[in-house]
């Protein structure tokens, strides 16, 4: 797929990898939705920003755990473009809780945490799905994580969250091509303001200065590589759906 003249949504954009995808895909020539759901000022100079790459650009506050927000982000997007080509499920929300503290999750923290990382990207492809179709080579990206794949993570409620994103991928792309291939990426370690301050910023620190020094590549993931993967998945790869892509610099082989 030609990233130029396409439309894509990517969903809580308002930052980190959210923001530096919207940004690559105008650079590029793209179309691009900026969606937050609280993050209005950041969320204005991440459009500002893509306008100024020349990029046409829709701002749009919506939750995704709401199912009437996706069909309204979806339903603007098609009343101002009247096609969608892209949908990058990357919103999500997570508790900082040590695993090894069970009473520190509540059944809500569950529910609230489900909402957003996997309920979430089911209701904007259920929203999305006819209007994908439509383009005839879509593409869906999940952004899942390594905690997913590894049990690892800010919480067991997240990795289980990401987990299960992970499973609905294979599932979703068993059911929606040939015009639609759904696939994840699943990044570890992620440098910004997002981990620094749920972690605290000794753990943070070491955490970064530990990966940095025993995975192989030695090196983490920063915004910026992580929506270069995920480009990925939008402008090649043609004959792969169903997969999730493991983004760690080898964490995994530790």
């Amino acid at each position: 797929m030609k990233v130029e003249e396409t439309v894509s949504i990517v969903t809580g954009s308002s930052s980190g990898v959210g923001a530096a995808l919207v940004k690559l895909l105008a650079g590029r020539g793209g179309k691009v939705v900026v969606n937050y759901s609280r993050s209005a000022e950041a969320a204005n100079q991440v459009a500002e920003t893509c306008a100024a790459l020349g990029a046409e650009t829709l701002l749009c506050q919506a939750d995704v755990s709401q199912d009437e927000d996706c069909r309204r982000m979806v339903s603007e997007t098609l009343s101002k473009w009247g096609r969608l080509d892209v949908l990058v499920n990357n919103a999500g929300t997570t508790k900082f809780v040590q695993h090894g503290d069970l009473d520190g999750l509540s059944g809500d923290d569950f529910k609230h945490i489900y909402g957003v990382n996997v309920v979430g990207p089911f209701q904007m492809v259920r929203a999305a799905r006819e209007a994908l179709k439509a383009s005839g080579d879509a593409s869906v990206v999940n952004v899942a994580s390594i905690a997913g794949v590894k049990g690892v993570g800010s919480s067991i409620a997240y990795a289980a969250s990401k987990g299960a994103l992970i499973t609905m991928t294979q599932s979703l792309a068993r059911v929606l091509g040939p015009e639609i291939r759904v696939n994840a990426v699943c990044p570890g370690f992620i440098t910004g303001d997002w981990l620094a301050e749920g972690m605290g910023r000794e753990v943070y620190d070491a955490s970064k200065a530990f990966l940095e020094s025993k995975t192989p590549l030695q090196k983490t993931c920063t915004p910026e590589s992580v929506a270069e993967s995920i480009m990925s998945f939008i402008e090649g790869h043609s004959v792969v759906t169903g997969q999730h892509l493991v983004l760690d610099g080898g964490h995994l082989l530790l």
